[in-house]
């Protein structure tokens, strides 16, 4: 009994140990090569912010035992609703319209989950794909510029008390997920679903609405990464957030979020997704090709995803 205790106690701290180990493993590495520059570590946060909005509304889904497989269309979709928007209209109309647009994919998606009973993993992949082609017919494949200069200071390249923007949206997305998931009755309804949804439908909980919610959290995540990217690179394509889905789940699983449900941390998808970013810029100063980048992502998906699984059946 004791040892099974002391086993979860350090389950909890493995992606922690990891960061830590990666960390002093390309400081080591990579010393002459700016690795440890405030620059560069200030960068590897920026990269990742939007990738740390998704993960903190998937840590939602996940955990209540559903899965959002359209976040990177979603991300798409919301760039150039808002792009558009901005073109003819204020930029503040142009935020609403992009977050409207990943509010309007979440209720899609979890009212078919949520009344209609049908699986998340299979409403979101099919959403995925009818939302990629939505983003390419939308503005015909051509990039829409995103030129008002408080968009793109308060979404991207801005800085607020010598803090940039980006920066301040990982640390504020965080902290709400972190509340909301720990702190609040909807969190804990959410992790009891997760870990046993007839027992939460007997108890009171109203696991349909939930259901609807995290998929709207998790949309919404989305959207504002969508932001996030049209407000740091100056426009928004049909191609944003296309490579986002595999990283963001990796980001949320190696941070302790189960695939199957009923455990979950927001702070852990943070670490995570910093530990995805600096995998990515370590690997990418050591010389690896994105395909070597690649690969290393999928193996670390993998374990971390056994880890979790064999932990479940413990």
């Amino acid at each position: 009994m004791l040892g099974r205790l002391a086993r979860l106690d350090t389950s909890r701290y493995i992606v922690y140990v990891g960061f830590l180990a990666i960390f002093a493993f390309f400081a080591l590495a990579l010393q002459g090569d700016g690795f440890l520059t405030r620059s560069n570590l200030v960068n590897i946060v920026q990269e990742t912010a939007p990738i740390t909005v998704m993960a903190v509304g998937m840590v939602f889904a996940l955990t209540a035992g559903e899965i959002d497989l359209s976040i990177g269309s979603v991300v798409a979709i919301s760039a150039l609703v808002a792009a558009v928007t901005m073109q003819n209209h204020v930029w503040e109309l142009g935020v609403v319209a992009g977050l409207a647009a990943g509010a309007a994919i979440g209720l899609m998606n979890g009212a078919l989950v949520a009344y209609l009973r049908l699986p998340s993993f299979l409403v979101t992949l099919a959403s995925m794909g009818l939302l990629a082609g939505v983003g390419r017919w939308l503005t015909n494949l051509r990039s829409i510029p995103v030129t008002d200069p408080t968009f793109t200071g308060m979404f991207g390249a801005g800085s607020l008390f010598g803090v940039p923007s980006l920066v301040i949206w990982t640390i504020a997305a965080t902290i709400t997920g972190h509340f909301v998931f720990r702190e609040s009755k909807f969190g804990a309804h959410v992790l009891a679903t997760g870990d046993n949804h007839r027992a939460a439908r007997a108890a009171g909980i109203g696991v349909d609405r939930l259901r609807l919610g995290v998929l709207v959290i998790s949309a919404m995540g989305a959207a504002l990464a969508g932001l996030l990217y049209a407000g740091r690179l100056y426009g928004a394509r049909y191609t944003l957030g296309d490579s986002d889905l595999l990283t963001v789940i990796a980001a949320v699983i190696v941070g302790g979020t189960r695939l199957n449900g009923g455990t979950g941390s927001v702070v852990g998808a943070l670490i995570g997704s910093l530990l995805m970013g600096m995998l990515n810029n370590g690997l990418i100063l050591m010389g690896l090709t994105v395909a070597e980048q690649m690969m290393v992502r999928g193996l670390i998906i993998l374990v971390a995803v056994a880890t979790t699984l064999r932990e479940k059946r413990s």
